[in-house]
């Protein structure tokens, strides 16, 4: 039976709260067609994702296999996966630099043959480095040329030769950049870093992974164990993090996207003439049936209830929708289409407590895609959404939210 990584993922970071908490909510999968293990975002869903070798895992230590998986948590939390990257470095340079960064907080849990400061080639950088200050002052020598070739071609990364670049596992030991080399580089697998992810994924992404890394920072803060291995300073660096804001519309126009994507179907159309027993007539509906249910309670503030709608016009370039207004219950006389392209004025309709329920509800019955709640967040966890949901909130809600969710919630400014 292959090793699954799923089933100890937990059991390796035991005494990692941080990780432990952060590692459930990171899509792990086999791939036999990578020498390693590698993350990337998914272009489709905007998920971050763990690809992984078992075999490669098999043969680690558990010391290693923790070691590994923070590696990789780590290129998340840092932000080497999406949008970090300077423009015009080649990814081979750039990912020895990560790796470099990386390494230095995880001295004696990784693999023998991964690169790290103060060994090897790299004798001469110190611990504790930025990857952009490791990117500033790799050695220029020939073997730190090598590898930095060898390190986005030999673990499954696309490289500028005209050699295999399938990423599979004697590619790998060819280049002599896998595990059972005798030449450090980079032992993990970043080939996903160069796929053609939209901006509005990674953004997606980034807005679900800032999520998680706030429940996993709250969860270590409650557990016995703390941190567990992170530093102080690293600790500082991901807080952070935390407060950068994203770009909530880019956000907005994937989440669109997505919906629309996962509506496509197949219906009965005109039947072909010509070939009416074969190839009965079909057409395919790709547009999605978005609701955007604002939250019209006495808590929310004319000033909230603008700056929802000033957006909302923003998003009607985008696609048409549908209007949900609600307190404690949605009143269907008052549910209207948004046409794309037109405007709208703000516009309280109602004005009682508030019940996420009622607008799920509404959603559910009415067999939207997706669901997006404008609201100050203040009311109970409502039940599961069929459709994805999301929440759009102001920087207090999102901040100090009633009720915790894994669902994306973004702040507007």
């Amino acid at each position: 039976m292959s090793f699954d990584l799923k089933l100890h993922a937990y059991r390796l970071l035991i005494e990692e709260p941080f990780f432990a908490a952060l590692s459930r909510k990171i899509e792990k999968k086999e791939n036999y067609g990578i020498p390693t293990a590698g993350v990337r975002v998914n272009p489709d869903s905007g998920h971050f994702e763990m690809a992984y070798n078992p075999d490669f895992f098999e043969k680690l230590s558990d010391v290693e296999k923790a070691g590994v998986l923070k590696h990789e948590f780590y290129h998340l939390i840092f932000d080497h996966v999406t949008t970090r990257k300077p423009e015009g470095v080649p990814h081979a340079k750039w990912n020895i630099a990560a790796d470099l960064a990386i390494n230095s907080h995880l001295v004696g849990e990784l693999p023998e043959q991964c690169c790290m400061p103060g060994e090897g080639p790299f004798a001469d950088l110190p611990l504790g480095e930025s990857a952009e200050w490791y990117l500033a002052n790799l050695p220029e020598d020939d073997e730190s040329e090598g590898q930095q070739g060898d390190g986005e071609g030999g673990e499954g990364e696309p490289s500028d030769g005209d050699g295999d670049d399938s990423g599979g596992q004697d590619n790998n030991n060819d280049n002599g950049n896998g595990p059972s080399s005798s030449k450090p580089g980079n032992f993990d697998d970043h080939s996903g870093w160069d796929e053609a992810a939209s901006s509005e994924a990674n953004q997606m992404a980034k807005e679900r992974l800032k999520n998680a890394i706030k429940e996993a920072a709250q969860e270590a803060a409650q557990s016995s164990k703390g941190w567990g291995s992170v530093s102080g300073e690293v600790r500082k660096e991901i807080m952070k993090r935390l407060e950068t804001k994203v770009d909530w519309r880019k956000v907005l126009r994937y989440f669109i996207k997505t919906s629309q994507r996962a509506n496509r179907s197949s219906t009965i159309k005109r039947i072909n003439r010509r070939y009416a027993y074969i190839h009965p007539g079909k057409k395919v509906r790709r547009q999605a049936k978005i609701a955007i249910a604002i939250d019209q309670s006495g808590s929310v503030s004319d000033e909230m209830l603008a700056a929802f709608f000033a957006e909302l016009n923003n998003l009607a370039k985008l696609a048409e929708f549908t209007v949900v207004p609600f307190d404690t219950q949605v009143d269907e006389s008052k549910v209207y289409i948004w046409k794309k392209g037109k405007s709208q004025k703000p516009e309280r309709v109602l004005c009682g407590g508030t019940c996420f329920e009622a607008p799920t509800d509404w959603a559910n019955n009415n067999n939207v895609d997706g669901l997006i709640i404008l609201t100050d967040m203040e009311a109970p966890k409502p039940k599961a959404c069929k459709a994805q949901r999301m929440w759009l909130t102001d920087a207090r809600g999102a901040s100090r939210p009633y009720f915790q969710t894994n669902e994306r919630v973004i702040a507007v400014d």
